[in-house]
């Protein structure tokens, strides 16, 4: 495994790949990883997303991986997807974003990589974007309205808020045609556009919460709602697309 990844993770994915392969057998097509532990910037509070492409769905070859899938899960956060084959283009415009993102950030940990002439159609990913982006606004309002005055929920919910943001964002300086070098540096550059030195300053502190899980006092609530404005902001933008 690559030496970009603690050496815990890539420990964990060693034995869930050589699990699945023997679990599986020949219904296992692929093991991809994505998100940003392909990237190599897996951090200690990130998800490990692992997805496996199957022939078919066999509950009991499932059962004989399930000790090891929960090693790793309680290891390093794995979280698994099991995707066939066949359903790989109906998953890509159900669910744009997120295949977009793995288009983006993936890594093949066995077999052929099963997204390499994936295309993902302009009109789904600009429809979806706008969905999740009013699922994400709603809610986090709704957090904020419940939970806003407990710092170490909020620093959890602001923490909670960056990879779905910063995917989107990706997709959305995609589709504007200015394609960003990773998924926070689109962010960060949609921050910085809008000129709002609050949402700059918001987008900043979302590292801090997400690897330390702490906020300078005072600010857990003020950097919710200024994410909260962003998400808003990022939704209109994608309403502009259409």
């Amino acid at each position: 495994m690559s030496a970009d990844l603690p050496p815990v993770v890539a420990r964990m994915l060693d034995e869930v790949r050589d699990s699945a392969r023997a679990a599986l057998g020949d219904s296992l097509v692929a093991i991809v990883l994505y998100g940003s532990a392909a990237e190599g910037r897996l951090r200690p509070t990130s998800d490990l997303n692992v997805v496996f492409v199957l022939r078919s769905f066999d509950p009991g070859a499932i059962d004989a991986l399930r000790e090891s899938l929960q090693r790793a899960q309680a290891a390093a956060a794995l979280t698994p997807m099991f995707l066939r084959e066949d359903e790989i283009p109906s998953a890509a415009a159900a669910f744009a974003v997120k295949f977009d993102d793995i288009r983006r950030r993936r890594r093949v940990l066995y077999g052929p990589d099963p997204f390499a002439s994936l295309t993902v159609a302009r009109e789904r990913l600009v429809a979806r974007l706008q969905q999740v982006l009013l699922n994400l606004t709603l809610r986090l309002r709704a957090r904020y309205a419940l939970r806003s005055p407990f710092d170490d929920e909020v620093v959890r919910a602001v923490a909670d808020t960056a990879g779905p943001l910063r995917s989107a964002a990706a997709a959305l300086l995609e589709l504007e045609g200015r394609p960003s070098a990773s998924p926070k540096a689109a962010l960060e550059s949609i921050a910085r556009s809008i000129g709002d030195a609050v949402l700059l300053d918001a987008v900043s502190r979302l590292s801090e919460a997400r690897e330390r899980r702490t906020l300078p006092d005072g600010t857990a609530s003020t950097t919710f709602a200024a994410l909260i404005e962003l998400t808003q902001r990022m939704k209109e933008r994608a309403q502009r697309l259409a």
